[in-house]
């Protein structure tokens, strides 16, 4: 529309500013910001009541566009209602301010160049004022005139001085029939665009009475409130032209002036204002919201209200559909139940949902234990209603029956950190919070982490710390339950360069079948997670395999260090080097190593396979690869995604000790869904 406006002025005269001349509707706003900010105080008079002013200016224009409307459309106007606003008691009009206003308006030429110096007179004359109160005394200035010339022209033909007033006014000169017939159209263009400057002007002041909300709860509103100069301008600039558009229709001599540039222009900062204004109401909605949840999650309240407030909005509430029959049940159904709450985006995976599946069939019995998905969205469209309906149809537990935006947005995304990766939060019949994402321990220790509790949590933690390896690895594919089973030793190893991996295949087979483990009754297993030779991640194995160990570091990574939490740390710096592996007796970790030491452990095997009988493979391998280590110690680099929840401001090095780092990295690899990140 702006664009369509700058087209249809530029045959229209220019504005003359310094030795530049400009159009303008083409001027930008750091050249008018340039211009105003001349005119301004920066200490302005906040005791002037803008809003009684403003009230008295609405009462006026709007009977008289009314007004307008039935006189020039006749019966084929619909005649509103219009709510009457009264001023304050202690309301003092500035009629002295109006009427200097008002001399600056009359009959001025029509000219964009005389509009633009007409407005910078004004408000050198109302530097004092607010952004706000400028605009509302320049329309009242208008309103004035404006109110009285229709206003004569209702009363003239009833009431004797009324009549000789209009006359002076030129109020007959316009009413004669012939002239009203031509000048119609002109006059309703005229009345339209007042208006919608009077919408213009009264949004100013509704986001003038938000401006006491904290900046932090509505973002946007500072960015509407820097623009408001600019947009003052633009409305003044339209009063200042609807003015000389009255004083050419009530003229003898017929001068081109055209509105539409005008009306356009307001039409884009009334609909951009509109736009700000209801972003805003949003943000404060949300803002209100997420100070209630947080009230209401710091005293203990019924889960279903909790619930309740959590998801919809007022007078919102809706039943959920139950997955296994796909029928509608009120909510009353999780009253007094553990609720555990699937918060995700629509960006999950099969296995996000598989995981889930044996902890519904074991909660299902017990019927102490609800699920329900909570999908969040930022803005829903058709093929994203589609995509809740398929993911929909594949979950037997409880769902959100409409997908439509969740009233505690904001709440989940800062109270418990949720960026976009599945989140299992879980309540208890009291509303409180057992575990603000259980997903991850889940994830590692399946239906053994019932009842999902942090406590929980921190009890296998430390009970089956040390057989993590097992843990993580034993979903991953259906050989590994066997090839772990009477302790026997695996090596786990993979990376991202495939010649290493090829390289560490050829000589780890030879070191495994190497007689002297015959000789011992020692057996050990090479698995290869990830990329093979063909640089593919075999049936999904790879991805597999490092969502469990961030999901394992994620159950340990806001607790006190541990070995384990060191070693698992350990690997997952390793996660994007050329190679690593890791060593494990049964479900237990023997070691984890980078690429570079572990293979040179195997390929030193002559130095030290001697000591094997005497003192065993395990302790051999790990005081060998340990004086690797030392040696010859790369650069430790830790990737924690950033959707996977909070993580901690400061990290330990797992090798050292000392404090790391930080950077930030983006990553993107091309691809949508789920897995894009492995």
């Amino acid at each position: 529309m702006l664009g369509l406006a700058n087209n249809v002025v530029t045959k229209v005269a220019s504005v003359v500013t310094g030795h530049h001349e400009l159009s303008l509707f083409s001027m930008s706003d750091k050249k008018i910001l340039d211009e105003i900010y001349a005119t301004h105080h920066v200490n302005v008079d906040t005791s002037f009541d803008d809003d009684s002013l403003f009230g008295i200016v609405e009462n006026i224009l709007k009977h008289a566009t009314q007004t307008v409307d039935k006189i020039v459309q006749g019966t084929q106007v619909h005649v509103e209602n219009i709510e009457e606003h009264t001023p304050k008691a202690s309301f003092s009009t500035p009629l002295c301010t109006l009427k200097s206003i008002a001399s600056e308006m009359h009959c001025k030429p029509p000219s964009e160049e005389v509009a633009h110096k007409t407005t910078l007179a004004i408000l050198n004359k109302l530097s004092s004022y607010s952004w706000e109160a400028k605009a509302v005394l320049t329309l009242a200035a208008f309103a004035m005139e404006y109110g009285e010339f229709w206003l004569l022209a209702q009363l003239q033909e009833s009431h004797r001085l009324a009549k000789s007033i209009s006359i002076l006014k030129r109020v007959p000169f316009l009413l004669k029939p012939s002239n009203l017939q031509k000048r119609r159209q002109a006059v309703l263009e005229l009345n339209n665009l007042i208006k919608t400057t009077l919408q213009v002007i009264e949004i100013f002041d509704q986001f003038d009475k938000l401006s006491s909300y904290d900046p932090k709860d509505v973002p946007e509103l500072a960015s509407a409130m820097d623009h408001i100069p600019v947009d003052v301008y633009w409305a003044i600039v339209t009063v200042v032209a609807c003015a000389t558009k009255v004083t050419i229709l009530t003229s003898d001599v017929e001068k081109e002036h055209d509105l539409a540039p005008y009306a356009q222009k307001i039409h884009f900062v009334l609909n951009k204002l509109k736009i700000q204004l209801k972003i805003c109401r949003t943000q404060i909605e949300e803002a209100e919201t997420y100070r209630k949840l947080k009230k209401t999650f710091r005293t203990p309240t019924e889960v279903k209200e909790v619930f309740k407030a959590l998801i919809f909005t007022k007078d919102n509430v809706q039943p959920l559909i139950d997955g296994s029959t796909k029928q509608t049940v009120e909510i009353d159904i999780l009253r007094k139940k553990n609720i555990l709450l699937f918060i995700s985006s629509l960006e999950i995976s099969d296995d996000d949902i598989s995981i889930l599946k044996p902890i519904y069939e074991s909660t299902k019995k017990d019927n102490q234990h609800k699920i329900v998905w909570v999908p969040i969205v930022e803005q829903w469209t058709d093929d994203l209603r589609k995509k809740f309906e398929t993911l929909r149809l594949k979950m037997p537990w409880y769902t959100v029956q409409n997908p439509a935006t969740i009233a505690g947005i904001r709440f989940i995304k800062e109270e418990w950190n949720f960026k976009g990766k599945p989140t299992l939060v879980v309540m208890n019949p009291q509303g409180k919070v057992e575990h603000s994402n259980a997903f991850h321990m889940i994830r590692v220790w399946g239906t053994q982490a019932f009842p999902f509790t942090e406590t929980t949590e921190k009890e296998l933690s430390n009970s089956h710390g040390h057989k993590w390896v097992g843990n993580v690895v034993k979903e991953i594919h259906p050989t590994l339950p066997n090839m772990m089973k009477d302790d026997k030793y695996v090596f786990f190893y993979g990376g991202k360069d495939n010649e290493w991996i090829n390289q560490f295949t050829k000589k780890a087979t030879a070191f495994v079948n190497d007689p002297i483990f015959k000789e011992a009754k020692i057996h050990i297993e090479l698995f290869c997670v990830g990329k093979g030779s063909k640089g593919e991640d075999d049936h999904g194995i790879l991805g597999r395999f490092w969502t469990g160990i961030e999901s394992l570091f994620h159950t340990k990574i806001h607790k006190e260090p541990d070995s384990v939490s060191q070693e698992i740390q350990k690997l997952l710096s390793y996660k994007n080097e050329s190679g690593w592996a890791v060593l494990s007796k049964g479900h237990s970790l023997v070691v984890t190593g980078h690429g570079v030491s572990i293979l040179k452990v195997i390929e030193d095997f002559d130095k030290w396979k001697d000591h094997v009988k005497e003192k065993g493979f395990e302790f051999c391998f790990t005081t060998y690869h340990e004086k690797i280590r030392v040696a010859n110690r790369p650069c430790c680099r830790l990737d924690i995604p950033g959707s996977t929840g909070k993580v901690p401001e400061t990290m330990k090095c797992p090798d050292c000790h000392r404090s790391m780092e930080t950077f930030i990295s983006y990553k993107c690899c091309h691809i949508d869904g789920p897995n894009a990140h492995h």
